[in-house]
């Protein structure tokens, strides 16, 4: 009993170090963010607001805020429609070539992000999609496509076959069934995956450096681009309000669909 007990502690104070390993940087950022001084430096010397009033008065960092919420919901809403029916085949169906096309659909995630990024300039920079809104959407669909048909895949295998069978046998055809029976009941899986995919497509740094431009540069690259030749903690002030955004559309999904349940499904 002795061992057991001693054995638990020492779990938790393991999960506890690993908890704050994790939030560390996060919280440095946030302290940061409000400090007086002009330089980067922990602990700040005072602290002020000043460094959030420069934020949304700064042309370049908010043309690229607006850049990466209009192509992080385009992308979430075509992964959504790509993806589902992709996903409900690959569940569902039994076909020639089933695993093939699974294999196709998942290799985006086997490929190092820096070769994905010099895969999609070529393949788009003779169509003139470089630098515009179409090519970002293209570029970052290629990430986030593989995670929404994997993850709702598991959620179509997850449902109740009685559920679809008892509607298929009182009439229902195939049609009705997916938007009556199937889809409501996948829907804390699509909700997940929609904020999954908007969040992957917000946050891509390296294929944006690729594919975006001086007429298309999204938030990432508008912040390392800032990074590059000062030190002020203005970044921190943006990364702390992203990291609170973050938060705050987990905190939404988990209430409305349990994102916990849907991810581990």
């Amino acid at each position: 009993m002795t061992t057991g007990v001693g054995a638990g502690r020492l779990l938790s104070v393991t999960a506890g170090a690993v908890i704050v390993l994790l939030f560390a940087p996060a919280i440095i950022v946030m302290v940061i963010s409000f400090s007086a001084d002009s330089f980067v430096v922990f602990p700040p010397s005072g602290w002020s607001l000043r460094w959030y009033e420069r934020l949304f008065s700064h042309p370049a960092l908010m043309s690229g805020l607006k850049l990466s919420l209009i192509v992080a919901a385009c992308v979430s809403a075509l992964s959504l429609i790509l993806g589902i029916p992709a996903a409900l085949a690959l569940a569902k169906g039994s076909f020639p070539g089933r695993e093939a096309i699974k294999t196709f659909f998942l290799a985006p995630l086997l490929l190092p992000t820096l070769v994905l990024g010099l895969a999609l300039l070529l393949a788009l920079q003779p169509w003139g999609l470089v630098a515009t809104l179409p090519g970002l959407v293209l570029a970052h669909l290629v990430v986030a496509l593989p995670f929404v048909v994997r993850m709702m895949a598991t959620t179509f295998l997850t449902l109740p076959d009685d559920v679809e069978a008892a509607a298929a046998t009182l009439g229902a055809p195939p049609w009705r069934v997916f938007l009556r029976v199937t889809l409501p009941l996948a829907a804390p899986g699509a909700l997940a995956s929609a904020a999954l995919s908007f969040l992957l497509s917000f946050d891509e740094t390296v294929i944006s450096l690729f594919v975006s431009g001086p007429r298309a540069s999204t938030l990432p690259v508008e912040m390392v681009r800032y990074v590059e030749g000062r030190t002020d903690p203005m970044i921190a002030a943006l990364s702390a309000i992203l990291v609170v955004g973050t938060i705050v559309i987990a905190i939404v999904v988990e209430r409305l669909a349990g994102l916990t349940r849907a991810v581990g499904r």
